[in-house]
């Protein structure tokens, strides 16, 4: 089974979307990395609450902005926002990432959980991210070697 049609993969590779996808990508890994650090440090030294509370809700919003240009990404490609076909599990999982991050958010704002609690919410989070990214990288291979075979 081909992940595109040559029409899907022509637009794919003359789309803008598919360079803000790669750009935001990377970007939001680095801000993954830094946050997990943060994170981690505060759960083993009890130091630098703030700093990775900033780093959770700059996660996060490269999460929510991903979400939203990967969705226009697939109306693009593939003729609709989400559940594509193609992507239909990877869609479905990033759900559940972005649920957990809305709830540490949603946690944050409300004071529902304490700093150990929130922290231990967005290492779920992250966990799930981690799952998620490999999902979508496992797509980028599966591309690569569909228009590899192709050529």
């Amino acid at each position: 089974m081909f992940l595109y049609t040559p029409e899907q993969r022509q637009r794919r590779d003359s789309s803008v979307w598919t360079l803000i996808q790669g750009v935001l990508a990377p970007l939001q890994f680095v801000a993954f990395l830094v946050s997990l650090a943060l994170v981690l440090r505060y759960l083993v030294t009890g130091n630098g609450y703030d700093a990775a509370t900033i780093s959770i809700l700059v996660k996060t919003a490269f999460l929510m902005l991903i979400m939203v240009t990967g969705a226009i990404w697939e109306k693009v490609v593939f003729g609709q926002y989400l559940f594509a076909p193609a992507f239909f599990w990877e869609d479905v999982f990033s759900f559940v990432v972005i649920a957990l991050h809305t709830a540490y958010v949603w946690a944050l704002m409300t004071g529902a959980m304490g700093p150990d609690g929130l922290m231990v919410l967005a290492l779920a989070a992250y966990i799930t991210y981690v799952i998620n990214a490999g999902q979508f990288l496992w797509k980028l291979r599966q591309a690569r070697l569909q228009q590899e075979a192709a050529a």
